[in-house]
């Protein structure tokens, strides 16, 4: 016969077992789209029906974490693929500590040159991490097996040499028939240039707001050929640039887009399944 001890630690076992398992075991059919707050800075968590991660951007430093706390399950140790749009601080610096903390398969990068602190520390993670990498460039689809597939739009040559935000890769999550459209601090030229590649595949439910809000991206043709239902600003409160500009305010508005502020809401949850966008209110 157990003893008092042995009996109390094998009910508590069961509580854990009973509470736990439907929570691990427990599917979904959603696509989730996560725009972190990570104050003056990106950072998108997108998790696919089957549970794979794909994290987009770590922000300026390790708020990152405490967000993705949140967001993921405390056991999950684990991320399939990181992308980071381009080296600027603001996107990268708190990936060095989610390198640290994560198990992570991949790495896609633009292979722009900057030489910085912060892509040193990250460099430095990436060879003990030991994560294949990567160099994104137009027309490679990653597809995750479960209808959820990223396209890379931009790159689309080597950029190396370009200037740190016009090397941002541009990507568009797909599933079923939504998408996100995601473009770093990507300027108006480029977008521009992309609506001269392929206006049609610009088309997406819901649109980071380049850089920002900056009044450089978001141009209102490329607003009008991405027709999205929600636009996201990835702020902070306190930012020194004014960021969102009044213009860009008024180019979502002019065009009936709904806009969605992290520095007001906090970080904004998408919700697919593959008919109907729909946000955590």
């Amino acid at each position: 016969m157990l003893s008092k001890p042995y009996m109390l630690l094998s009910l508590l076992l069961f509580v854990v077992i009973t509470i736990w398992t439907p929570v691990i075991n427990s599917t979904s059919n959603d696509l989730t789209v996560t725009f972190l707050d990570v104050g003056q800075g990106d950072s998108i968590l997108v998790e696919t029906p089957s549970g794979r991660q794909i994290l987009i951007d770590g922000g300026r430093d390790n708020t990152v974490l405490k967000e993705l706390s949140k967001a993921m399950s405390f056991w999950d140790r684990s991320i399939a693929v990181v992308i980071a749009t381009h080296p600027d601080a603001d996107h990268i610096a708190g990936l060095v500590e989610v390198l640290k903390r994560f198990k992570v398969d991949t790495y896609i990068s633009p292979g722009v040159l900057h030489d910085t602190p912060a892509t040193k520390a990250l460099f430095r993670e990436l060879e003990r991490e030991n994560a294949t990498e990567i160099l994104a460039r137009r027309g490679q689809v990653y597809d995750f097996g479960d209808g959820v597939n990223i396209s890379i739009l931009f790159p689309d040559r080597d950029v190396e040499e370009f200037e740190s935000n016009a090397a941002s890769i541009i990507l568009k999550v797909t599933y079923g028939e939504n998408s996100f459209l995601l473009t770093g601090d990507s300027p108006k030229h480029i977008e521009k240039y992309l609506i001269s590649l392929n206006p049609d595949e610009l088309k997406a439910n819901v649109l980071k707001a380049g850089h920002h809000g900056s009044k450089t991206s978001s141009d209102a043709l490329f607003v009008g050929f991405t027709g999205p239902q929600y636009a996201v600003f990835s702020r902070g409160c306190d930012n020194s640039y004014g960021h969102p500009s009044e213009e860009v305010v008024r180019t979502f508005k002019d065009f009936g887009v709904e806009t969605i502020d992290t520095c007001l809401k906090g970080s904004v949850v998408f919700k697919s399944d593959g008919k109907m966008v729909t946000i955590d209110r």
